[in-house]
C-alpha cells in the first residue's frame, strides 16, 4: 500500500446530544418548507438548533447579499456555543465570499462544517487554511427527503458526526462508474468534492494541494465535454498528477446531445494516470448522498470496492 504525503486534517470534537448546531445558507436560496424537514431531523437528534433571522433570505440566485452570508458563516464560526454549523443548500455563491471567511476562528475553535456540491468550496478552506476536517454530506434540504426505506443516508450522516469510528462507503452495482475501477490499495488524506468547484479553485486561495491525496470527484448537469475540459484543466495545472487515487463518486445526469458517455471521458481522462481508481461510490448528487469526512485519511481499496475515512470527529 501507498502512503500519503499530504496532512491530514484536526478533528473536531463529535456532537453528543443537547449540543447547540447553527444552520447557514453560505450559497444558494432556499424556503422554509423545504427547510423544516431537515431541521425537525435535527432536533430529533437531541440537537438545539439555531436557525439564523437571514437563513431565508434572498437576493436573485444568492440567499442575501454577500456580506450578510459572509457574517452569518463566520458568527457561527467563531460562536463558542456553536458545536457544528449545517449548510442549508447548495447551489452558488460560497466563491464570493471564500476569501473573507475567519479561517482563525474555525482553527481556534474547530466544529464540524456539514454541506456538499458549492459547499466544497468551504471544505476545502478549511482544509488549506485552518487545518480542520469537514463532513461532505447532505445539506439540510436534502437529507430528510425521501431516501431509500433502509433510511442510510440519514443513518451515514448521524454516524459521521456522533461517532469517531471510520467511515466505510461501498462501491455500489447500479453506479456506472463502477467500471473504471482498478489498482491496489492506497492512502491519503480525501480531499476533492465537486469537480467544478474543485477546478474553480486552480489560481486562487483555496487551491489544494493533493499531493498523496485521494481526490474525490462528482458532479451535476455538466456535459461530457464540459467533464473533459475540467478533468483537462486539472491536468494542465498539475492536479491530477500528484495523487495517490482517484476516488469517483455520483455523474448525475451529465449527458449531451453527442451520444458520448460521460464514464467513457473519465476513462480516457484518468487512463494517463498511474494511480488506483474506485469508481461506483454514492457520493454526490445521487438519491443515496452517503456522507464521507473530509481532510482525513483514507484507505481507497479497489479489491475490496471500499473507501475507508477516518472520522471528521473525534
Amino acid at each position: 500500500m501507498n502512503t500519503e504525503s499530504a496532512a491530514s486534517a484536526t478533528r473536531p470534537p463529535a456532537l453528543r446530544p443537547g449540543d447547540s448546531v447553527r444552520v447557514v445558507t453560505p450559497s444558494g436560496p432556499t424556503s422554509r418548507e423545504r427547510l423544516t424537514p431537515g431541521l425537525e431531523l435535527l432536533a430529533e437528534w437531541g440537537l438545539d438548533v439555531q436557525v439564523p433571522d437571514g437563513v431565508l433570505d434572498r437576493d436573485g440566485f444568492l440567499a442575501g447579499s454577500d456580506a450578510a452570508r459572509l457574517t452569518e458563516f463566520n458568527e457561527a464560526l467563531a460562536d463558542p456555543s456553536v458545536r457544528a454549523v449545517f449548510c442549508g443548500r447548495g447551489g452558488y455563491g460560497v466563491t464570493r465570499i471564500i476569501d473573507d471567511v475567519d479561517w482563525d476562528a474555525a482553527r481556534r475553535d474547530p466544529k464540524p462544517v456539514i454541506g456538499y456540491s458549492d459547499i466544497t468550496a468551504l471544505h476545502m478552506g478549511l482544509y488549506r487554511h485552518a487545518g480542520v476536517a469537514s463532513v461532505h454530506g447532505p445539506v439540510v434540504t436534502s437529507f430528510a427527503t425521501p431516501e431509500p426505506e433502509d433510511g442510510a443516508v440519514v443513518k451515514a450522516l448521524h454516524t459521521a458526526l456522533f461517532s469517531a469510528e471510520p467511515v466505510v462507503v461501498a462501491s455500489a452495482d447500479y453506479e456506472p462508474t463502477g467500471r473504471l475501477t482498478r489498482g491496489t490499495a492506497v492512502a491519503g488524506p480525501l480531499l476533492g468534492g465537486n469537480l467544478s468547484l474543485v477546478v474553480d479553485a486552480v489560481g486562487t486561495g483555496t487551491h489544494l494541494d493533493c499531493a498523496g491525496a485521494i481526490l474525490l470527484l462528482e458532479e451535476i448537469n455538466e456535459a461530457p465535454y464540459r467533464v473533459d475540459r475540467a478533468l483537462t484543466q486539472l491536468r494542465r495545472a498539475g492536479v491530477l498528477g500528484a495523487v495517490a487515487g482517484v476516488a469517483l463518486g455520483n455523474f448525475t445526469d451529465c449527458a449531451d446531445g453527442w451520444g458520448v458517455d460521460v464514464v467513457d471521458v473519465l476513462g480516457q481522462m484518468l487512463a494517463a494516470l498511474d494511480v488506483p481508481v474506485l469508481g461506483g461510490l454514492p457520493i454526490g448528487h445521487g438519491i443515496r448522498q452517503e456522507t464521507v469526512p473530509y481532510g482525513t485519511r483514507a484507505v481507497l481499496d479497489p479489491s475490496t470496492g471500499t473507501l475507508t475515512v477516518e472520522a471528521a470527529v473525534a
